[in-house]
């Protein structure tokens, strides 16, 4: 892996929370993720499972991490299964984790090869009550690939037919929804690598350049501070695809007097970052881009100062609303008769402003933990509020990672210029 070690004690604290949670005498299976094939002999690249990888730093394929916690013997409480390396694989592939190894990383004492998963897995499950397993219980997933995980559930149900199995995601909905502090610098080291790609193309962008050569020049300064790239695929739209909210075709020239919206970031050790910065290709600010992004940049500080504990997002999302209108009035979009009128089920602001303004962040983009829960101290969410006139082929949003604390929001991407002097004096240096 291109980042740096990271201490196991962050994942032997993620077990000890995970394993307070499992009650009697049930177990829990975690598997890693799928090397998804192209075609003919190719692959696409290795991203671990995020809960296996929050709850061991184990981040190599075909890996199974078995958690027993009351288990009569301690050695098999907690236990990883791992591909053994070989000369072949070593000399094709490379070395992989050697026992040692996988304890260094995870903190996991007891190691098995992979080939005597199934006669430990058969002892294992015969001492338990019940089986938790994985499932990508996610509101919106809409993945029709049968993973891993999914094959691994369909042979225990057939293998272990009398063994009642549970769902693993809600407790690790609830766990991973809350950073640790070890997380969190993790997170700003993402955000802190984003920030280098967004200096490093302020001055370049220019009239005549190409979308695409944008995202190179990111993705060549991802890579060279030990990111892996891009935690999703980045949006680099120009003119009247800045209205596109997940345009990443990225393959027009950007011209004189368009808007260019982009939205990407960096990933570290597996966490994400997400920035939005939208800036004029010719560097300087028209009067009506100017007045549209004054717009949103109040909207999204008046919605970063409601991350706080306790805040539900209900209440969240009406006041941000409410705070669009206003804008949306101000800028002539709106007419204030009509939104008294307004049908409050189908708000008018939704024609120029039609996504949520937040979601978590973490080890996922789109990270895990619901919507129904009010905000606590250690969740990290982005702040992503968004203007879109189709008619003018004017889109801006702008968007920072916001770390929820006790003494208020704690932006993690603070030093990232934002202010429309910060944006204009960088692209004119």
């Amino acid at each position: 892996m291109k980042y740096l070690t990271i201490d196991r004690q962050l994942f032997i604290k993620n077990r000890t929370l995970f394993n307070a949670k499992i009650k009697g005498n049930d177990l829990a299976i975690f598997n890693a993720n799928d090397i998804m094939p192209t075609n003919a002999d190719g692959t696409m690249p290795f991203r671990q499972n995020n809960d296996l990888f929050w709850l061991s730093g184990v981040d190599q394929e075909e890996s199974v991490l078995v958690l027993f916690p009351n288990h009569p013997d301690e050695n098999m409480r907690e236990v990883l299964f791992l591909k053994e390396t070989n000369e072949h694989i070593a000399i094709w592939e490379g070395a992989k984790l050697t026992k040692e190894g996988a304890y260094n990383t995870s903190g996991i004492k007891t190691v098995f090869w992979l080939s005597e998963l199934e006669g430990k897995l058969n002892d294992l499950i015969s001492k338990a009550d019940g089986v938790y397993l994985n499932k990508n219980i996610h509101s919106r997933s809409a993945s029709e690939v049968q993973t891993r995980d999914d094959r691994f559930r369909l042979m225990i149900e057939s293998k272990f037919s009398t063994t009642e199995i549970k769902e693993v995601a809600p407790i690790m909905h609830e766990l991973r929804a809350i950073k640790s502090d070890t997380e969190i610098a993790l997170m700003q080291n993402a955000c802190n690598i984003t920030e280098k790609g967004l200096r490093r193309i302020l001055p370049f962008i220019k009239p005549g350049v190409m979308e695409y050569e944008i995202e190179a020049e990111l993705m060549h300064e991802f890579l060279r501070n030990r990111s892996n790239g891009f935690a999703y695929q980045p949006i680099i739209g120009s003119g009247i695809d800045s209205c596109v909210l997940h345009y990443i075709e990225n393959n027009k020239a950007c011209k004189d007097g368009d808007i260019l919206l982009m939205d990407f970031g960096a990933e570290y050790a597996n966490y994400a970052s997400d920035l939005t910065r939208t800036i004029p290709v010719n560097g300087k600010f028209s009067k009506r881009q100017k007045s549209v992004y004054n717009s949103v940049l109040h909207v999204m500080k008046e919605a970063t100062k409601m991350l706080a504990p306790g805040t539900k997002f209900k209440e969240y999302n009406a006041e941000i609303g409410r705070i669009m209108e206003l804008e949306l009035i101000k800028l002539g979009l709106l007419d204030k008769h009509d939104v008294q009128k307004q049908d409050p089920k189908n708000p008018l602001f939704k024609r120029y402003f039609m996504h949520g303004t937040s979601h978590y962040l973490g080890l996922d983009v789109h990270d895990v933990g619901s919507m129904d829960w009010p905000m606590q101290e250690g969740m990290v969410f982005t702040c992503e509020p968004g203007i879109y006139i189709l008619e003018e082929e004017l889109g801006i949003r702008l968007e920072n990672d916001i770390l929820v604390t006790a003494n208020g929001p704690d932006d993690l991407m603070k030093n990232i210029p934002i202010e429309i002097e910060e944006i204009e004096g960088l692209m004119n240096n």
